[in-house]
């Protein structure tokens, strides 16, 4: 794994020095008031000022243009500025004024297809692929999606024209006028099929996502429900503890707030009547606290006073029929974004360490024109963790703006830097099940890895679902990159339910917990490359149709093909998968499949359909734990499909703070080689503070067949249960090897002999 560019966390950004005050873009190619920069083989920055003034400042979304350029050729055919690049060829008619369809062209290929690709500011570009939307709010069936980045035609214009100029500090500048002379900034995205090329261009021009804490890939339990703080201690938890289901996230719904429930800014000790006590026992036992608020307050409110004089005036009123006497806040105005966020201080004091933005009603707002409102607000927030010492980022929606979901000037493309994408209240049926689990990775064309739904969905009609609708929505999040149980006065507690569905629920929470190595090591990924946690067919296998056509399932990393269970049923239920090239090994059951084809997975509750490419190396957590945190990972799991050669690095940190932004992080290469039948763990390069020593594996071969000899460094080990040993499963076809603990500063190898085949 490379090594993180060096980052600026006193900005807000998460972005590269570089951008502020680095060497200036090299190699423009200017052509009259038109102006082109090669960012990339695949990326073409193309601007036209009617006056000559060219911008070279970072703006909100392109923060990191001061790369080196790749090869490029430029030529003047017959009138025509020509740029060739070894993927792209760019053609713009000299002196015909500002970009059209008609006087700029880019010709690519997208597959075996040439394309000619005429790109039009204010137009989208067709056959997208599909993107976001600022919230899923009272969703209760598929609904449409604005754009994203990723085209079947190959290409896309990021129009960049009216966002406005970041600041070294992290404040903004409008754009400058051209005194009435026509002016655009755009990026002329020319990936073809290849779209990972295409979103690691965005991330590397809109700059890398956050880095989220371990703890956030754990489990998050929220309810809307007036729960007092001794039914967390005597009740809640307990429950967690007796049912051996993990927590890391305690989200306390807007009930904790008085004078008001929706908007107060004061603990309602009705409820709370200790909240230092409250904390300091959750933090006692391993938990994260996050209260939600909403971006209002009342006259009423005794914390009123304090706001007024930050401010200075009154603030205006809210325009809400179910807040008045409300009083809303402009969050670019420097005085009412300080009154606003000195209203978080106390919680912040106390260690509340979320405050979950539920920007939904309140019609607070940004007037600054040239940048999202949502994604202004998220900055601010994830710049106010930076300067507490933890990681940064918002939970909130994302991408818009209050008041509908107009697509805003500045568009979703600094989102991930910023935000874990609340997607709000949805409805709790089939058809929102099966729309989520593709609203995930098409939100990945924005660049966003980070998507957390409401599983089992907000609304409590019904109050407790069915078995099954329960069961698999549990089953979805175990694979999504945040699981959130979440729902209005709902069950959503797996003790709340009975026999197979309870029994489901339990297993795999247990499992999302246990995947937490790996889902972090996904987030390590999404931050260096722009790819999402859970990634759309179509990245890996753009070349066949099934990879757009079979949208529910997707690829969590590149080598854990997931098919989420979609369709009512408390039995067995058969899904209809779509296996890409090459053979794939059934996580659960052992079954194997060899693609490309299409093929019925039948599954009951204590399964679903997940499967490892030939080759895959998946780390979980080998022992059980209440949380993410509770203790340091020196028992690690690592499920391998044989069948195929493959490679893992698992990326560790400290979990929290900013210690990974300089060096302090370690990565542990492992590679499986089928024809020896060999696993090597390489010694882990690098480290940070509190990382073990020692680790002792356990490695599950999955479709292997029995070993006649089983070696761990060079040395045969017996047949038995406990370590070093061996035991070999014939229903399932796998063979699991445990090792004592090991030192991590020397590398470990696991190999294996088939006795079929004695080599």
């Amino acid at each position: 794994m490379t090594r993180p560019p060096r980052l600026l966390p006193a900005s807000g950004l998460l972005i590269p020095l570089a951008v502020l005050g680095g060497p200036p873009t090299p190699g423009p190619v200017v052509d009259g008031n038109a102006r082109f920069t090669v960012l990339s083989p695949t990326l073409i920055r193309v601007e036209y000022a009617g006056d000559g003034a060219f911008e070279d400042r970072p703006t909100f979304n392109a923060v990191t243009r001061a790369t080196e350029p790749p090869p490029f050729t430029t030529t003047v055919e017959n009138g025509t500025r020509v740029i060739r690049t070894d993927r792209l060829t760019l053609r713009y008619r000299r002196d015909s004024g500002p970009f059209t369809p008609a006087n700029l062209s880019v010709k690519l290929k997208a597959g075996a297809r040439r394309v000619t690709a005429r790109p039009s500011f204010g137009a989208s570009a067709a056959v997208n692929l599909g993107g976001w939307r600022r919230s899923l709010d009272k969703v209760s069936a598929p609904v449409a999606l604005n754009d994203g980045l990723l085209t079947r035609d190959g290409w896309y214009l990021l129009d960049d024209t009216s966002t406005a100029v970041l600041n070294p500090d992290g404040t903004i500048t409008q754009r400058p006028g051209h005194g009435g002379r026509p002016y655009q900034d755009g990026y002329l995205f020319g990936y073809g099929h290849d779209y990972r090329r295409g979103l690691k261009d965005l991330r590397d021009l809109t700059g890398p996502a956050a880095m989220l804490p371990r703890w956030a890939f754990g489990i998050w339990f929220s309810r809307y429900y007036p729960y007092r703080e001794s039914d967390y201690r005597d009740d809640l938890l307990p429950g967690f503890r007796a049912n051996r289901v993990p927590l890391d996230m305690l989200v306390v719904d807007t009930d904790w707030k008085s004078p008001n429930t929706w908007n107060g800014w004061n603990w309602n000790p009705a409820l709370f009547p200790d909240p230092p006590g409250f904390l300091d026992w959750a933090r006692g036992q391993g938990l994260r606290v996050a209260l939600n608020i909403h971006p209002s307050i009342s006259l009423a409110d005794p914390k009123y006073a304090q706001v007024k004089a930050i401010v200075g005036e009154d603030l205006p009123a809210g325009d809400c029929p179910r807040l008045p006497g409300s009083r809303v806040f402009d969050w670019s105005d420097p005085k009412q974004l300080k009154a606003y966020f000195d209203l978080h201080k106390p919680l912040e004091d106390l260690g509340v360490r979320l405050l979950w933005l539920d920007w939904c009603c309140d019609p607070s707002k940004v007037t600054a024109p040239g940048v999202t409102p949502d994604t202004w607000i998220n900055s601010r927030y994830a710049l106010r963790d930076r300067e507490r010492g933890l990681r940064g980022f918002a939970f909130s929606r994302a991408g818009g703006g209050y008041g509908g979901f107009r697509v805003y000037p500045a568009g979703p493309w600094a989102e991930h830097r910023y935000t874990v994408h609340f997607t709000g209240d949805t409805s709790p049926n089939w058809d929102v099940l099966a729309f989520e689990a593709a609203y995930t990775h098409l939100e990945g064309n924005i660049g966003m890895p980070y998507v957390s739904h409401d599983i089992g969905g907000f609304y409590a009609r019904p109050k407790h679902l069915p078995d099954g609708l329960y069961a698999r929505w549990v089953q979805l999040g175990t694979f999504q990159p945040i699981l959130r149980l979440h729902s209005n006065h709902g069950d959503r507690l797996p003790w709340e339910y009975s026999g197979a569905a309870q029994r489901s629920a339990q297993r795999f929470l247990r499992l999302r917990e246990a995947l937490v190595p790996y889902t972090y090591t996904l987030a390590r990924q999404a931050v260096d490359t722009g790819l999402p946690i859970t990634r759309g067919m179509y990245l890996n296998y753009p070349e066949h149709e099934e990879a757009y056509r079979y949208r529910t399932q997707y690829l969590y990393g590149d080598d854990v093909l997931v098919a989420p269970v979609t369709t009512p049923g408390l039995g067995k239920v058969t899904t209809k998968v779509w296996f890409p090239p090459g053979t794939w090994t059934d996580y659960f059951t052992g079954a194997t499949h060899t693609g490309p084809a299409t093929a019925k997975v039948t599954t009951d509750l204590s399964t679903m359909p997940v499967f490892l490419r030939a080759g895959a190396i998946l780390p979980t957590r080998t022992d059980y734990v209440d949380s993410a945190e509770r203790k340091p990972l020196d028992q690690v799991t690592l499920a391998v499909a044989t069948g195929g050669d493959g490679k893992l690095s698992l990326y560790e940190d400290a979990g929290e703070g900013p210690g990974h932004l300089s060096g302090q992080s370690a990565t542990t290469a492992m590679t499986f080689d089928t024809a020896k039948r060999l696993l090597r763990i390489a010694a882990r390069r690098g480290t940070f503070p509190g990382a073990v020593t020692t680790r002792s594996w356990t490695a599950r071969f999955r479709d292997a067949d029995r070993p006649a000899q089983v070696k761990v460094n060079g040395t045969a080990i017996p047949a038995r249960t406990r370590a070093p040993g061996w035991t070999y499963h014939t229903p399932t076809r796998t063979l699991t090897v445990r090792t004592t603990a090991l030192p991590v500063t020397a590398g470990t190898t696991l190999q294996f002999t088939d006795e079929r085949r004695g080599s």
